[in-house]
């Protein structure tokens, strides 16, 4: 208490007993697999294998590369920006080594009759240098082709630059920047009858990235997949995201497949139980998991009961494979077949947006896909939908929809997968929003001031639809009294609310009875 001394007015600031509560982010995507490059600007990652944060397909874009061939992420991380999503985390798995190669690039001719005159070879292997080239400014009376620079830029720096070059004579190119670089050597790739003497230039002007041999591929192993907190690397090392609600392995098909064409099932289900549990010691994120590709329902069946026995409320299945434009065009193929869960979890992005985590993201159109890899029947997803299978289905001129939304688990508390969802947004909110809480004195003002904060946040849910019931009491209850806190409790440092709610479940099974009224006469 503040000790007044002076006859006045004083003015005092009082801080509020309730607080007002945010709900945590729901709809933050992390996808693990591989990419055409690493990120070069971050120089304490220079493999760029620890998380980063893109908010959009031209930024992923930008530090990872595009579309290519051996990589399933790129085509899911566009799927899920596609469908609704703005937040993910990439985390990059490394699928291959530097080549040990130079890298190399021949240099145009100003004229096209010339062809490609010098060739640049680097000194150090996979380096990564620029050529530029300019053209000197000579009298009108000048006999013969311009003399032209060529500068070295390593890191965006120039390293070294050679004035006043020919093709022959004593300032050859070659001749003086094979004496004394460090970084380059240049071979003259020149017909000894070319008239030089009618060119007005040699070189064509401009900065020529030197093109690195390609990548040697590397097995991948599921503990590479895995990955390694403190190495913030793979799965594990999404420990520092915090915010990440939502994690998948597209490129798990890119890792298991064998020489011979087969899937390694093992590798399959190691990978998939590692992300299992990186979610359940997470317990705010739910892993979306895709069925190995060219399965049968019949198939997909015996793999979930007999190789996939995952039983997780933390999880969940999506089958089929979904055909998606094939931006690479490779082996003259206009669709390519990739796993669902980049385009899946943009749904749940959109729907957390649009209708709220509570509502099951479920009868939702998946946008830019094509076709399936093979059509369910009502009948075949009998079979599948008990056992936490969700199923992607064409349904005409209504489009393709994801026709699914339960767990993996058997503890029927968590079915669906909208009310796991729901309670991990609740649970990161209150977790987060109460931190106020701690160290403050442990009486019936605390008690008082923490139900105020709750009971407004969880009326709002309410009025929101995602509880369930006619009355707030209905809904909810917050209980902080002399019944969570006895004295030794007190006694102990220890504040206890109890918090329930009901959430609402999705109508998976909408039934009309129809009778026939037969209206009988007096």
């Amino acid at each position: 208490m503040p000790t007044y001394t002076a006859p006045g007015v004083y003015v005092e600031e009082i801080p509020s007993t309730q607080k007002v509560l945010a709900s945590a982010p729901t709809a933050v995507a992390a996808f693990v697999g591989f990419t055409e490059r690493a990120p070069q600007d971050d120089p304490n990652d220079p493999q760029g294998l620890a998380p980063r944060l893109v908010t959009s397909w031209n930024q992923f874009e930008s530090l990872y590369g595009g579309f290519v061939e051996g990589a399933v992420l790129p085509l899911s991380v566009y799927g899920y920006f596609l469908n609704g999503g703005s937040l993910a985390y990439i985390v990059r798995v490394p699928n291959a080594e530097p080549s040990g190669e130079p890298a190399r690039l021949a240099l145009p001719a100003a004229d096209r009759s010339l062809g490609l005159p010098i060739a640049v070879e680097s000194v150090e292997p996979d380096a990564n240098l620029t050529v530029v080239v300019e053209t000197s400014d000579v009298a009108d009376d000048h006999d013969g082709p311009a003399p032209f620079s060529i500068t070295i830029v390593d890191g965006g720096e120039a390293v070294e630059s050679y004035d006043d070059l020919t093709l022959g004579g004593p300032r050859d190119a070659a001749t003086v920047i094979n004496k004394t670089s460090t970084r380059v050597k240049v071979e003259v790739k020149l017909a000894d009858d070319v008239d030089l003497k009618s060119q007005l230039e040699l070189l064509k002007p401009g900065a020529y990235s030197l093109e690195q041999a390609a990548a040697k591929p590397v097995p991948v192993n599921g503990r590479k997949f895995a990955g390694s907190e403190s190495a913030r690397t793979g799965i594990a090392g999404l420990a520092i995201a915090d915010d990440v609600t939502i994690v998948l392995v597209p490129d798990l098909v890119t890792a298991a497949t064998r020489e011979d064409g087969t899937l390694d099932l093992g590798l399959w289900k190691a990978v998939q139980t590692s992300l299992i549990a990186h979610c359940e010691l997470h317990a705010n994120r739910v892993a979306i998991l895709d069925a190995p590709p060219g399965l049968s329902p019949q198939s997909v069946k015996e793999w979930r009961t007999d190789t996939a026995q995952f039983d997780s409320a933390f999880a969940t299945l999506y089958y089929p494979w979904i055909k998606v434009e094939n931006p690479t065009g490779s082996n003259g193929n206009s669709e390519v077949l990739i796993p669902p869960s980049g385009h899946v979890a943009g749904v749940w992005a959109r729907t957390d947006e649009t209708r709220g985590v509570w509502k099951a993201p479920a009868n939702d159109t998946i946008r830019g896909v094509l076709d399936v890899e093979r059509s369910i029947t009502q009948a075949e997803q009998g079979v599948l939908n008990p056992l936490g299978i969700n199923a992607i289905r064409p349904f005409g001129q209504r489009g393709i929809r994801i026709w699914g939304a339960r767990t993996l688990t058997s503890d029927t508390d968590w079915t669906y997968i909208n009310v796991r969802r729901l309670f991990n947004m609740i649970e990161a909110t209150i977790l987060e929003g109460t931190q106020w809480a701690v160290f403050e004195p442990n009486d019936v003002a605390l008690w008082e001031g923490v139900k105020r904060t709750l009971n407004a946040y969880l009326r709002g849910l309410w009025s929101a639809g995602a509880l369930f019931g006619a009355s707030a009491d209905q809904a909810f209850f917050v209980r902080c009294d002399e019944t969570t806190n006895p004295p030794e409790s007190i006694d102990a440092g220890k504040l206890v609310v109890e918090v329930g709610i009901a959430p609402v479940k999705p109508a998976e099974f909408v039934i009309f009875r129809i009778s026939q009224n037969k209206q009988i006469a007096s």
